[in-house]
């Protein structure tokens, strides 16, 4: 796959303004589709859609392939006659609340379920409703079911992991399965109308950014939760024990940066039965996350070559062992099953082997380069812009980076390293400047370069210091919560970017 040349904007829907707590698909997400067009861009890369898991995380989620529904708009709600506008004309003060945070959750799912009784009573005499509740659901056939009954027994236990559900539940055993999705009837149809009303309401604002000529690129990561709707439902496909715990788990292994590796903690596919599947799991899940979005950012693409197995009773990564994984027969699978063609960027970061740079080249997967990683002291270093291919997407920082303006201030500080007072200067000189706008700088580098396709998280873009950084690696708390200001989307800003874009040979016809 190869990009004509064009930029865009990485931002996650949580990061609108708004009066609810956290960002959604209201009229601000409709809002920056507008400025994404005024400013000239063609791309809009979220991060993964689903339900998160522990700290909020988007990379931990309870299901491969359900929406989060906290990003459900309410007055999105009200507008499809499913609440009224009093039950949001006085929402809480959730003044200094992340996107997780329990006020935030609560108000929500009291919104849906006010609106889920809402529209049971509408349903039954209204057939444009009915007609369009059961052609999404329909739609979602192949992984709704699993999930609503998983997410009403998860209520039903508090949240606890499903291992403890009782052996029956959790072996899922024909008749306990059918005594619960009879006790359980009314929650399971709650959940089915959240993913309903999550689909509706996603798909309007994709339908908008396409409409526009904008394209969103989504993100699938490698792993997924113990704790999820997809190893509870096909447990053979992990390697798990007889009672369902992980035997080994993924994680990486030591390096510069650590020196007893990360230990993530996902389990391991089994891929042997994968394969003897036809590796029809993960092309239900390229297919469903496409029918979402445009793009799909491969996490982690170097799992796909090999994964770090860890023997699950170890407490860190160290005494893991490379395992090689079927990547080129699951990749040649989703290929041929999805008509042929993969619309897949490879996150291929980090230190990697040779056997992952020639999987990524034997499909034509274009890479990823990052332009804060450029600044050692190797002149061939392949973030630095004059090294990047037509083949890469060329970023000024990801959603794990600290911004730009982060980035350089803390190089800049009295306290900084003699190798980070290196990479400070090393970036002056390489882009002829003295940091004033140190962000438009890395803006430039970027869209100057060949790289065919060029994006900036909109925290660099709007010039913002480390406090607005999304996530810091490592960090267990205090990550994802980042909101952008209501006003922050300027005409200038947007004619500032939109000449940049156009002056670089980026700007596209519409």
């Amino acid at each position: 796959m190869r990009f004509e040349r064009a930029s865009g904007i990485l931002l996650h829907p949580t990061s609108f303004p708004g009066p609810f707590g956290a960002g959604d698909f209201g009229e601000e997400a409709h809002r920056f589709i507008d400025f994404l067009v005024a400013s000239g861009q063609a791309f809009w890369q979220i991060m993964p859609l689903g339900p998160t898991g522990w700290g909020g995380s988007p990379y931990s989620s309870i299901s491969a392939f359900a929406g989060n529904v906290n990003l459900v708009s309410p007055a999105g709600l009200v507008s499809s006659g499913l609440l009224e506008p009093s039950d949001i004309e006085h929402p809480p003060d959730f003044e200094g609340a992340s996107g997780d945070d329990s006020r935030i959750v609560a108000y929500r799912r009291g919104l849906l379920e006010k609106a889920f009784h809402q529209f049971k009573g509408r349903v039954q005499g209204d057939q444009e409703l009915r007609r369009d509740y059961d052609g999404v659901v329909a739609d979602a056939s192949s992984w709704l079911e699993d999930y609503a009954l998983f997410a009403a027994l998860k209520d039903r236990h508090d949240g606890a992991g499903w291992w403890t559900w009782g052996p029956a539940l959790a072996h899922r055993e024909p008749g306990a399965l059918a005594g619960a999705r009879r006790e359980l009837a009314d929650g399971i149809a709650a959940h089915r109308f959240f993913q309903y009303v999550f689909l509706r309401q996603w798909l309007d604002l994709k339908r908008h950014a396409n409409s526009q000529g904008i394209q969103v690129i989504g993100d699938m990561p490698m792993f997924v939760a113990h704790d999820s709707a997809d190893v509870w439902a096909r447990p053979h496909l992990w390697k798990l024990d007889a009672e369902g715990q992980p035997t080994v788990v993924a994680g990486v292994p030591p390096d510069a940066f650590s020196t007893t590796g990360q230990l993530w903690g996902n389990p391991i596919y089994d891929w042997a039965r994968l394969r003897g599947e036809g590796f029809g799991w993960w092309i239900d899940r390229m297919r469903e996350t496409l029918k979402l979005v445009d793009l799909v950012r491969l996490d982690h693409f170097r799992g796909f070559a090999a994964c770090w197995e860890v023997p699950a009773t170890d407490a860190t990564a160290e005494h893991g062992t490379w395992v090689e994984t079927p990547g080129r027969e699951l990749l040649l699978a989703m290929r041929n099953a999805l008509d042929g063609e993969l619309r897949v960027v490879a996150e291929d970061l980090g230190t990697l082997t040779r056997d992952v740079h020639q999987l990524r080249d034997m499909f034509g997967l274009p890479g990823m380069r990052v332009l804060q990683f450029a600044w050692g002291s190797d002149a061939h270093d392949s973030h630095l812009p004059h090294e990047y291919t037509p083949a890469v997407v060329a970023y000024t920082g990801t959603h794990d980076n600290d911004t730009v303006v982060g980035w350089f201030t803390q190089r800049s500080a009295p306290g900084a390293s003699e190798a980070e007072r290196w990479q400070r200067e090393h970036c002056l000189r390489y882009l002829g400047t003295d940091g004033r706008e140190i962000h438009w700088d890395f803006i430039r580098a970027v869209q100057m370069s060949v790289a065919g396709l060029s994006i900036m998280p909109l925290q660099d873009l709007l010039g913002l210091d480390s406090s607005a950084r999304m996530n810091t690696p490592g960090r267990p708390e205090g990550n994802w919560a980042w909101r952008f200001a209501a006003d922050a989307l300027t005409p200038e800003l947007a004619r500032r970017l939109r000449e940049s874009t156009e002056r670089y040979g980026r700007l596209r016809a519409r």
